[in-house]
């Protein structure tokens, strides 16, 4: 594969030519990637790109590609495709570019049904980089320097492992939809009145977050009594990523249908493309505001070849059965290593959708932050790329392609005892070393963990009150020093 730049200079021009707020993956020591193919990406030592779907991209373009407001057979067939994925009152597709785009268009629709403006987001989510959508983003959310617009309501988001109310409460779904309620009550006393209740269907940034059986429903219940309507998020868990059903709103209820559905990431399989579906009320209403909405790009008769040919794909290789497949296979290895290695707290998840909780102490469940970024070098050293994320970044994240394979499954988790072996006896040996309580700890940070701790604008983990709390020192096992390294 040929190369313009060597790895040393491309970052040097990155540098100079690309905004420094646009950040890379392990900034230490980032990858260059230069092929991929299925679910394996090469750097330049040596997948997102299936055959079918470049294919159905290059002979469309041999052919034509063009704007929306000529008539093109591949628009409405994907549209009618799509539709058919979904419970049947969402029929009517808008096409867009990304997935921020999406949800953009989607706070538009919701604010034009009923001509309200408020809008009721879950805490540490995230839903895309527009300046609309950063308002609605408390991942996003910088502490002493935001204020959060007047508009924006912030709701528990409904985790039973850390969240307010856990596993060992009788009905967390009602509980949390409750808070939610609250809200609803404030607004409307205040004279404000709710266009949207947003939400992933599974929180993704939040920490790999499974919303208890029922939640959703309810909300809709309070969101609808108020005049407002549901958004689905599925831009980073649709297309079939759970397994048992295509969409992840429909596994949360059969009774259960949003108002909204916004999707994107894997849509195009790496091509940009993303769509707003909603009923024929909204859309009309939409309609009816006298505004056109057009998007130059949004479903173009490449776009929309793309987006046939990974329905093809999804549906000819079983891929939705392979993430459940898999999904499991994964999870029971994963629920094995959580049963021999005490930094793992919490395995959740569905499909291929899964989430580590790391912690230090199980009673208490202090984040294992520091230690979640050691790991991710680690992995990235053995070949594994993951992630850290939600909202005290301790959260493995396991997102990988849907043709992830059972090999591949267990390679990863491997690699994963072996580094957390390697974690857990350097802690057990440095504890031993420690002096007593009152020695003070000043265990340091790795600057590639610490560079990633401050990744997309994170909080200064040294000023994260949550370390402070019950006067614990939480770098006191981290261990996290050169030494580590192999």
């Amino acid at each position: 594969m040929c190369e313009l730049y060597s790895k040393q200079d491309t970052l040097a021009l990155r540098r100079k030519h690309i905004g420094p707020s646009c950040k890379v993956f392990f900034p230490a020591d980032p990858i260059k990637i230069v092929r991929a193919q299925r679910q394996y990406m090469f750097d330049e030592k040596v997948g997102h790109c299936h055959p079918e779907v470049v294919r159905a991209a290059q002979k469309q373009m041999e052919l034509l590609n063009t704007n929306s407001r000529f008539l093109h057979d591949n628009i409405v067939e994907y549209a009618k495709r799509l539709s058919a994925t979904l419970p049947d009152r969402l029929s009517v597709c808008y096409f867009t570019n990304s997935g921020s785009e999406a949800n953009d268009l989607a706070l538009r629709l919701a604010r034009q049904f009923r001509g309200h403006q408020d809008v009721i987001t879950l805490d540490h989510a995230y839903h895309g980089h527009l300046s609309s959508l950063i308002e609605i983003s408390p991942y996003k959310f910088q502490k002493g320097k935001d204020v959060k617009k007047e508009f924006v309501h912030v709701a528990p988001a409904p985790d039973t492992y850390r969240g307010k109310y856990r596993e060992d409460h009788p009905d967390p779904a009602s509980a949390y939809a409750v808070e939610v309620k609250k809200i609803i009550d404030a607004a409307h006393n205040s004279g404000r009145k709710i266009a949207a209740f947003i939400a992933e269907s599974m929180q993704s940034c939040g920490g790999q977050i499974i919303p208890p059986a029922g939640y959703f429903q309810k909300v809709a219940e309070y969101v609808h009594g108020a005049g407002g309507v549901f958004i689905a998020d599925e831009v980073q868990v649709g297309f079939g990523r759970v397994g048992t059903h295509f969409w992840s709103f429909q596994m949360l209820g059969e009774n259960f249908v949003p108002d909204i559905v916004t999707m994107g990431k894997p849509m195009g399989n790496g091509h940009p493309m993303a769509c707003v579906v909603t009923t024929k009320e909204i859309a009309e209403a939409f309609s009816s505001s006298g505004m056109e909405y057009f998007n130059t790009y949004g479903g173009n008769p490449v776009s929309s070849a793309v987006g046939l040919a990974v329905l093809d794909v999804i549906e000819d290789e079983d891929l939705q059965g392979n993430a459940t497949r898999v999904g499991n296979y994964l999870t029971e290895l994963l629920n094995k290593q959580k049963a021999k290695h005490t930094l793992i707290g919490d395995v959740r998840g569905v499909g291929l959708f899964i989430g580590i909780d790391l912690v230090k102490d199980h009673q208490d469940r202090t984040p294992a932050t520091a230690e979640a970024q050691h790991i991710i070098y680690k992995m990235k050293e053995k070949r594994v790329l993951l992630s850290a994320d939600g909202p005290h970044r301790n959260v493995l994240k396991i997102k990988p392609p849907m043709c992830f394979t059972e090999e591949d499954a267990k390679f990863m988790v491997d690699q994963l005892d072996g580094i957390l072996t390697g974690l857990e006896e350097a802690i057990a040996t440095k504890t031993e070393s420690m002096s007593s309580e009152s020695t003070p700890c000043r265990t340091k940070m790795p600057e590639e963990a610490h560079s990633e701790l401050l990744r997309d604008g994170s909080q200064d983990p040294k000023e994260n009150p949550s370390r402070k709390r019950n006067g614990l020192c939480t770098d006191k096992h981290s261990l996290l020093s050169k030494r580590l390294k192999t």
